[in-house]
């Protein structure tokens, strides 16, 4: 098996990440969206465990997105759903309709959804109004509320607390892969925006 040069690498680790993360966004999208300046609160002090590489935060602004949230919080059984979702005006941020999937939240706002909407929510056969929640097969691995949502299933709604954090040998964004990976996709971004300025 031939070496892999260190720019090969990162390119590896930005495509694997950006897959995962993805949800149809440009290049020139994320690149509009990518903050260089990360939280520096991977400090190891005394015997306290320490947090990860910060670059596992590499994708945190794109959970401030609306169609993020509607997914994350189990409202759609994908981010394609959860876009249509906005598009078509089954979405309120504030209990204001918005149609723009990217569309970035504040810390504090209130996403609600149409009930109707919510695929894993279906009218029982004996005609209650209460609606009951039928989760779709292929959701189950995903079915995890990150912590900086806080969702209400009763009233098909989220708060958003705050923007994903590292805590200590742990990281709030969902991701299969490890923060020593994020940190070779996100030294990859730094470079290439060396080389655009």
């Amino acid at each position: 098996m031939k070496q892999k040069t260190l720019f090969q690498h990162m390119w590896k680790a930005k495509r694997d990440t950006r897959g995962y993360h993805d949800a149809n966004i440009t290049e020139r999208q994320w690149l509009r969206m990518f903050n260089p300046r990360l939280p520096t609160l991977n400090v190891k002090m005394g015997n306290k465990p320490s947090h990860p590489n910060a670059a596992a935060l590499l994708y945190a602004g794109m959970e401030r997105r609306l169609d993020f949230i509607v997914f994350r919080s189990h409202f759609a059984s994908s981010i394609y759903m959860a876009r249509q979702m906005v598009i078509h005006g089954k979405v309120k941020v504030n209990g204001k309709k918005l149609a723009y999937p990217s569309h970035t939240v504040k810390d504090g706002d209130v996403v609600a959804v149409d009930p109707e909407a919510v695929v894993t929510l279906k009218k029982p056969a004996n005609g209650s109004e209460e609606l009951d929640f039928v989760p779709v097969p292929y959701m189950q691995p995903w079915m995890f509320v990150p912590e900086y949502l806080e969702v209400n299933y009763n009233t098909c709604s989220t708060v958003f607390l705050h923007e994903p954090v590292t805590k200590p040998n742990a990281t709030e964004l969902p991701s299969p892969y490890p923060p020593e990976f994020h940190a070779l996709a996100f030294k990859y971004y730094l470079r290439r925006g060396r080389s655009r300025e």
